[in-house]
């Protein structure tokens, strides 16, 4: 070995900025298995306390993207463009606007996550349709999006390998807090799709990992200087996440609510609104940003009026049963939960607040989600929401319905759900869905 790996540990301790050649180094050591996890632990927790400079967060991204390969989609016509959220409890925005972007023509690669802790996956949501299979090479990536104009896949081995290895020491390490790997950790793998834009949902609120505005701003700020370092389009919006996102938290039960939205229906709840809409405004709303960037629409507002069409036209519905199709997906045998549970209120008032993350733990307790990488998911498991913060609540009406195959696993949950709601004596008022919008 050339370089000294304590060395490079000891500058970024003492708060030096590192080269690019000498972080390069050492992803690419760690990658290849020559830097022990010991070391690369050391480095991380130095960088948690020392941070990085912007120079060094573009050179830690490029050194993750560049120990993989990069999808070439040079063969797809027209402008490719992806959007990434930084997650949340019952975000499903993804299985919306995918769909709508490709029906208008513009191609749509995904290379999409699982969930991990509170936050669900995009690809646990396509796996509870029976058959659907996002394992595909990277070839087989490029030959769909080229036919389709839209794939949605995990990632590959041959897809920034250093980040895997990277983002599962951060895991145990208590290093995921850090910005400048958060940032890499991000836009490395939406970099290596190849993609010639990128619109960003920066989440904040109790159900978000950044817990206030200010500190979903600052991320979005970094992430979009990476894109536009490497020449791509970015397009950041933040959102809050003090509440769950739509009528439903939970694989089967999402894809149920998105099926719904893209074949034109509602609910309207028992406080007299469609409990589907902030899932439909904001999956428009970040389509839009899509189209936009894509050169569909001369303004926002006009790439909006197009994505609504594509919706309300049922192009969208045609697109998403295409995709499904492509994937070996059934969507007609999709499960349906086979017990309930329902949580009522236990006094009068108006919601003040949800503690969104403890709702998404208690999914992880009925199988919705997974607190570990090996946990397997029910893919009928989920939460049912029927008030909203500011929605004035009864005794005896109903706040939650668990749903999934083993009653006792829904019962257990009862207790971290009924703590996860606060209920007021005073009026409270209604929460904006998107803050602001970076561009």
């Amino acid at each position: 070995m050339s370089f000294l790996p304590a060395e490079i540990i000891k500058a970024k301790r003492n708060g030096q900025a590192l080269s690019y050649e000498d972080i390069n180094e050492f992803i690419l050591g760690y990658a290849r298995g020559t830097i022990p996890d010991y070391q690369m632990s050391a480095l991380l927790m130095a960088i948690f306390f020392r941070g990085m400079t912007k120079e060094e967060t573009l050179s830690l991204t490029k050194a993750m993207l560049h120990s993989g390969e990069v999808v070439d989609f040079s063969s797809v016509a027209g402008f490719k463009v992806d959007k990434h959220s930084t997650g949340g409890v019952g975000d499903k925005t993804s299985l919306i606007l995918g769909p709508i972007v490709a029906a208008a023509g513009v191609p749509v690669p995904m290379i999409s996550g699982r969930g991990l802790g509170h936050t669900g996956g995009t690809l646990d949501k396509l796996e509870s349709i029976p058959g659907f299979n996002p394992q595909k090479s990277l070839e087989e990536f490029v030959e769909l999006v080229r036919k389709h104009l839209i794939c949605f896949i995990g990632q590959t081995k041959e897809i920034c390998p250093a980040d895997k290895k990277i983002y599962a020491l951060r895991d145990v390490t208590a290093t995921v807090e850090s910005l400048p790997l958060i940032c890499a950790s991000i836009m490395s793998k939406k970099l290596a799709e190849g993609v010639d834009g990128l619109v960003l949902d920066v989440k904040y609120g109790s159900g978000a990992f950044m817990k206030t505005a200010a500190l979903a701003e600052e991320l979005a700020v970094n992430l979009m200087a990476i894109a536009q370092g490497y020449g791509k389009k970015v397009t950041a919006l933040i959102t809050q996440m003090d509440q769950p996102l739509g009528r439903y938290a939970g694989n089967s039960l999402e894809v149920e609510e998105c099926v719904a939205i893209m074949k034109n229906q509602k609910f309207v709840g028992p406080h007299g609104y469609d409990l589907y809409e902030d899932t439909r405004e904001l999956s428009l709303q970040l389509s839009a940003h899509m189209l936009f960037l894509a050169g569909k629409g001369s303004t926002v507002e006009e790439s909006y009026k197009i994505a609504n069409d594509m919706l309300v036209s049922g192009k969208a519905y045609a697109k998403f049963e295409e995709l499904c199709k492509i994937h070996g997906g059934n969507l007609a045998a999709l499960p349906k939960p086979k017990h309930s549970v329902v949580i009522k209120a236990e006094k009068h008032g108006f919601v003040e607040a949800f503690n969104t993350e403890g709702i998404g733990i208690a999914g992880i307790i009925i199988k919705a989600g997974r607190a570990q990488t090996t946990d397997i998911i029910a893919p009928t498991a989920g939460i049912e929401f029927h008030a909203k913060i500011g929605d004035e609540v009864k005794e005896g009406d109903a706040l939650f319905t668990l749903y999934g195959d083993d009653k006792d696993l829904l019962q257990s949950a009862v207790p971290m759900l009924r703590s996860s709601l606060t209920i007021s004596l005073q009026k409270i008022a209604k929460p904006s869905l998107i803050l602001k919008t970076l561009s």
